[in-house]
């Protein structure tokens, strides 16, 4: 992380102050009304703000607590250690944790050198960036949106990204312009927060989910995108070590749609962007994501989009 932001986020905060002079808990009119044990994004945005940063208070423990706003804590250095909804979570360096708006956060005492930076979003901020994840809606695609935006039962998502320079970037470039208050700041923002989600859908592999059932959906869908062709749902039940009918019906309830479903709408998903961005024929693409029948492939895509492959192409 770029020197000057570190350093900027490693100051001592007058809570901090507070706190190193023999303060035992939080100030809780800081963060909640009332006794709510809810962190109020009145609180901590500025009125008309969309999304905020502060730095992560240190020196003492932080109770269980949910927010009323979709929080993203990414440690900036050494590492910081959460208990989730029951789950114990280390956050190290360069990685980062959402957390949803029924998330049931605790937080151990972090030292002076561990860095961290609570990014708070409300959920509203979101609806400027999905158009950067492409047009192309695929399963695995709205999962884990419907995980980043909140809609989606989980309750955090961590991302082992730290290696990854890309996201790393972007979450720095994020903060900065948050720091500095620049012109066009919001389109610039949004922008921001839509490249990184289009980085984090591309590193899946890199996802950890709240339980092993979404974890294990995840890999069912990260599957399809790769598998659409020729996979199969026994192939990928036999490398998760899950019996067919169990990981079936595991898809059908974390997924809203069974895996014939999903295989599907990903085939005819790609089959549509093989039209708008390739000169290949109907029967080659209809082949490409594994239809060998092509009245069928007719059928399924007419049946999906309202509209023939070929009348398809032509009004794109």
């Amino acid at each position: 992380m770029d020197a000057s932001i570190l350093n900027r986020l490693s100051g001592i905060t007058e809570e901090e102050k507070e706190i190193l002079k023999g303060r035992r808990s939080i100030d809780r009119s800081l963060y909640m009304d009332g006794s709510r044990d809810v962190i109020s994004g009145e609180k901590l945005l500025e009125r008309g703000k969309l999304i905020a940063i502060r730095p992560h208070t240190r020196f003492l423990s932080f109770p269980e607590h949910s927010h009323d706003y979709v929080e993203m804590v990414y440690m900036c250095a050494g590492e910081t250690r959460h208990v989730v909804n029951g789950s114990p979570i280390t956050l190290r360096q360069g990685e980062l944790l959402m957390l949803g708006q029924n998330a049931r956060q605790s937080i151990e005492p972090a030292g002076e050198k561990d860095i961290a930076v609570n990014i708070i979003v409300r959920p509203a901020f979101f609806s400027g960036t999905l158009p950067f994840l492409g047009e192309e809606e695929t399963p695995l695609r709205r999962f884990v949106v419907s995980c980043l935006t909140g809609k989606n039962e989980a309750g955090y998502l961590l991302f082992h990204v730290a290696e990854i320079l890309p996201i790393q970037n972007l979450i720095e470039n994020l903060l900065y312009t948050i720091m500095e208050d620049t012109p066009n700041r919001r389109a610039i923002l949004q922008m921001t927060m839509g490249l990184l989600f289009a980085q984090l859908m591309n590193h899946t592999e890199a996802l950890q989910f709240e339980t092993q059932e979404q974890n294990a959906v995840v890999s069912v869908l990260r599957y399809l995108e790769d598998h659409y062709r020729d996979g199969s749902l026994t192939e990928i039940a036999e490398e998760l070590h899950y019996e067919l009918p169990s990981l079936s019906r595991l898809i059908r309830q974390k997924a809203g749609k069974n895996y014939t479903e999903l295989l599907q709408e990903k085939r005819l998903s790609q089959a549509a962007w093989l039209l708008r961005n390739t000169g290949k024929r109907v029967d080659e693409i209809a082949n490409a994501v594994g239809y060998e029948n092509l009245s069928y492939f007719h059928r399924l895509f007419a049946a999906r989009f309202g509209q023939s492959p070929k009348k398809y192409r032509d009004c794109k």
